[in-house]
């Protein structure tokens, strides 16, 4: 396993910034099940998607695309059960509270 390091990614990305988003939106679409472009080599999904970046596999481009189906759908389901009632906000009650407006 060779060590990847932020100078071998910024060859490939425009600043440290962009890195870290570049590499947070890869890792996050490993570990939603995107096929890695490089050996998993028991690394976890940050590291591989470092190993992307510096490989030049993976680009600022990535922040330009949808995110994964999957993700979409949870958001979707959050946002249902708040409406169904799942997640409701409740008036504020001054009953025991001890404070008087």
């Amino acid at each position: 396993m060779a060590r990847v390091t932020v100078e071998d990614c910024l060859e490939n990305v425009e600043n440290r910034f962009q890195l870290v988003l570049v590499a947070a939106r890869r890792a996050r679409q490993l570990t939603q099940g995107a096929e890695p472009c490089v050996g998993r080599e028991n690394d976890k999904s940050t590291v591989i998607a470092l190993r992307e970046i510096a490989g030049g596999f993976v680009t600022n481009a990535i922040l330009d695309e949808e995110p994964m189906q999957a993700g979409l759908e949870a958001d979707e389901d959050t946002s249902d059960q708040t409406q169904a009632g799942g997640i409701v906000p409740g008036p504020a009650s001054d009953q025991g509270d001890g404070v008087k407006a």
